[in-house]
């Protein structure tokens, strides 16, 4: 190898090093804004779980689940799609605060890789998904929800996240995109519907048909049924193809999110000197 091939590989290397260190710093800033303002973080962690509690109690008894079987069966797995669903709004929030703010202009001001203010971003939320995600299962389990165990549970844990990964650039376009963070809490009003017209609360085949080919085709309905799946409470799906493929669906539509999204924050991100 010559001279300027290891000064190359040097300096690769280097800033592969610094990428990774300035990355983990935005991590560490996150995480800091979570611990000195409790009361975000007990909204993001007390909202699951009040719908845990709200949807398995009372609308759990009037609910029918194809095939018969417990709601509760049918239901957890869903809240837990529906909570990483909403994820996105939360990182759209936190995106537009620092973009208004003029934190992110600091950021690229400083000697920092630009890479890094996104991918920590994303390690952030990631994080705050898997807390989320826990003790909405503890929750669950307290109600009487009684997953498999093994392999089945941890590939249906890392599809949640493989979700929440993909609605993350989402929301970090979005957030550059609205004006101010009193709009991107608008962004609801984008949420609900899409959880809403799913498989997370009701079986698609239960639904009007047009409806249910909606909810059928929406990707999220593809991670619940196939979340069921894999925590071992399967419910009967439909006759449509996406539907007899959940699982396959569940892997490949947050690769097609984040093939759609993430050039496109990246370059709404290059924009902002602009």
């Amino acid at each position: 190898m010559s001279t300027v091939d290891l000064r190359d590989a040097t300096a690769a290397r280097g800033r592969a090093y610094w990428m990774l260190a300035d990355c983990w710093n935005i991590v560490r800033r996150g995480l800091t804004h979570y611990q000195r303002q409790p009361v975000n973080i007990a909204w993001q962690l007390g909202f699951p779980i009040l719908s845990v509690l709200l949807y398995g109690y009372v609308f759990g008894s009037a609910m029918q689940v194809p095939g018969g079987g417990d709601y509760k069966d049918f239901l957890m797995p869903g809240m837990f799609v529906m909570t990483m669903a909403f994820g996105f709004i939360n990182t759209a929030t936190v995106v537009v605060y620092d973009a208004t703010k003029g934190v992110i202009d600091r950021f690229r001001s400083m000697p920092m890789a630009s890479s890094a203010v996104v991918a920590g971003r994303g390690v952030t939320d990631l994080l705050v998904a898997c807390a989320e995600l826990g003790i909405m299962m503890l929750t669950a389990i307290a109600m009487g929800w009684r997953p498999d165990g093994g392999w089945g549970f941890l590939a249906a844990f890392g599809l949640l996240l493989w979700l929440r990964f993909a609605l993350i650039w989402v929301g970090v376009w979005l957030g550059l995109i609205v004006p101010n963070p009193e709009a991107a809490g608008g962004l609801f009003a984008v949420a609900f519907p899409l959880t809403m017209i799913s498989s997370i609360f009701v079986a698609p085949q239960l639904m009007p048909d047009w409806l249910g080919w909606v909810a059928a085709w929406n990707p999220i309905s593809s991670t619940a049924a196939a979340t069921r799946e894999l925590f071992g409470t399967p419910v009967g799906g439909g006759d449509s193809w996406v539907e007899q493929h959940a699982l396959l669906m569940a892997g490949v539509w947050p690769v097609l999110l984040t093939v759609v999204f993430l050039p496109l924050a990246v370059r709404r991100f290059q924009r902002l000197s602009r």
